[in-house]
Parts: structure tokens; C-alpha cells; sequence
């Protein structure tokens, strides 16, 4: 049984590899269009981020005015932008969850092919169907394992901010002038952009950061331990199973098995009786 499982593991990992590695062809091999995820589809995705509606001077007029109800920033001056930070890097997640889902699909269809293309497999189906369904369970694991770990970096990027985040604000609104800003200064509309500014050039900063952290995670997460060990759990049930349960996987005819066995024993007889014969020989 391990050389048909052998067997689809290389086929799937024939169509998981690039183009240029692969001996496949006609065929668009997995790997570039898992490429085709990181390059093309999660770029476009962060771009199409509605910050440009998120971070308006209407909108951060407004999250900075109920950040400490309707004295804004008496007690905590930094909380509107704690607020709105939060709330623009949440936007990060969407695109994140997308790129676990959109690899994932590219890895069941990669199975489904493998499986297809595995040409000894189909001599049995009932096996064909176990490993389609533990690979594919597999598959599930990883994604949600991915989905974990995706999200896991974008709530890092906002659940801490820099001290420098906060002090290149005031500096900001000192440059050039008199370092003593009224309070009708301070919630003015250019009090206001020179806060959309602060807080979208960090943004700009994290969508750049999680451009290249995010394929990492996904990588790390599903491509690698789908090509390396997905079966292994599979291996591990298949190794409790006795005898019968194998032949069940097999759909061996018991009638076949039992003369399969019977001939068995009677070759280990033959080559019994033939030591026994060279021992005699040699004696003589």
C-alpha cells in the first residue's frame, strides 16, 4: 500500500511546483498560481482598502471626537489615534483570510488532480477515496492553522504602537511655529489632516510589512506541510490497521486473498525445502 501512497505523493508534488521545475506539461502547475496569489491578487486586495473613506477628515473628525466622549482627549490625548489605527489595520484582515482561502482552493484542486493523474490508484477505489478524504481534512487543518497565524500578525501590528508613533505627532504640529497651540488650533481641520497624514503613512507602512509577511505565514503555514507531510497522519492510521482492514482498503476478493495467502506459505515451504537440500549437498 505505501508505494501507491508514495506514488501520489511525487504526483502532487509534480503539480505543486513551478513551472520551470516541473517535467508536467500543457498543464499550469500549482506553484505559479500560488505565486499568481502573492503577486498579483493579495497587492490588488490591500489596495482596494477603503482607507481613503476610513481616514477623511469627516470620518476622523468624528472618531476623535467620541474617543473620550464630548471633551475629546482631556484625559487620553492619544486615544483617537489609538482608535484609529486599530480600526484602519482591521481592514487588513479581509485580505489576509482571502489569501488562506484562495491558496487552499489552489491545494484541493492540486489533490483532486494528483489523485486523478495517480494511475494505480484507480485499480482501487475504496483507498483512492480514504486518501482523497484524509488529504483533504489535512488540507482543512492547514488552512485553519493559516488563518491563525495570518491574523495572529495582523492583530500584532495593532495591538502595539511606538512611542515615536505618538511623538512625531505634536512635533509635527510644532514645526515651524510656536510650540504653544490653543486648544481651537489643536481641533482644527488642519489639527485633523495632520492626523490622517500621521496615521496613513503608518498604515502605508504595515500594508507594505504584511505584503511580504503574509505569503511567508501562508507558505510556512500550507504550501510547505502540504508538500512535505500530508499524509503523515494518514501513515499513522494506516499502520493500526490489521490485516483485514488493509484487504478492505485494497477490495481484495476474499477468495483472492486466501489463495494469495496459501501460495505465500508455500513458496516460504519451497524455499525451506531448498536450504534443507543445500545443506545436504554441501555436507556431502
Amino acid at each position: 500500500m505505501c508505494p501507491f501512497i508514495n506514488l501520489f505523493s511525487a504526483v502532487f508534488l509534480a503539480f505543486s511546483l513551478p513551472n520551470k521545475h516541473s517535467g508536467l506539461s500543457r498543464r499550469r502547475p500549482g506553484g505559479d498560481r500560488i505565486y499568481g496569489v502573492f503577486g498579483n491578487q493579495l497587492p490588488a486586495a490591500l489596495r482596494k482598502l477603503p482607507f481613503d473613506r476610513h481616514l477623511s477628515l469627516q470620518n476622523v473628525r468624528k472618531v476623535d471626537s467620541e474617543a473620550d466622549g464630548y471633551q475629546p482627549h482631556l484625559i487620553a490625548p492619544d486615544q483617537g489615534c489609538r482608535r484609529l489605527v486599530d480600526s484602519s489595520l482591521n481592514y487588513f484582515r479581509g485580505p489576509a483570510e482571502a489569501s488562506v482561502d484562495a491558496v487552499h482552493i489552489i491545494l484541493k484542486e492540486l489533490l483532486r488532480r494528483s489523485i486523478g493523474e495517480t494511475e494505480e490508484l484507480k485499480r482501487f477505489p475504496t483507498l483512492q477515496a480514504e486518501i482523497a478524504a484524509a488529504a483533504n481534512e489535512a488540507l482543512q487543518r492547514l488552512r485553519e492553522e493559516g488563518k491563525k497565524t495570518t491574523l495572529r500578525l495582523v492583530d500584532m501590528e495593532s495591538s502595539y504602537l511606538t512611542v515615536d508613533f505618538f511623538r512625531k505627532l505634536p512635533q509635527e504640529e510644532h514645526k515651524g511655529g510656536n510650540p504653544t497651540v490653543s486648544t481651537t488650533d489643536r481641533y482644527s481641520e488642519g489639527h485633523f489632516a495632520r492626523i490622517v497624514s500621521h496615521v496613513s503613512s503608518d498604515v502605508r507602512m504595515v500594508s507594505d510589512s504584511l505584503r511580504n509577511a503574509i505569503p511567508k505565514a501562508v507558505v510556512h503555514c500550507q504550501v510547505k506541510p502540504a508538500k512535505q507531510s500530508l499524509l503523515d497522519h494518514f501513515y499513522l492510521q494506516v499502520g493500526k490497521k490489521e490485516g483485514k482492514e488493509l484487504a478492505q482498503l485494497l477490495d481484495e476478493d476474499p477468495v483472492l486473498m486466501e489463495r494469495r495467502q496459501q501460495c505465500a506459505k508455500r513458496l516460504e515451504l519451497y524455499k525451506s525445502a531448498r536450504d534443507d537440500i543445500d545443506c545436504v549437498s554441501w555436507a556431502r
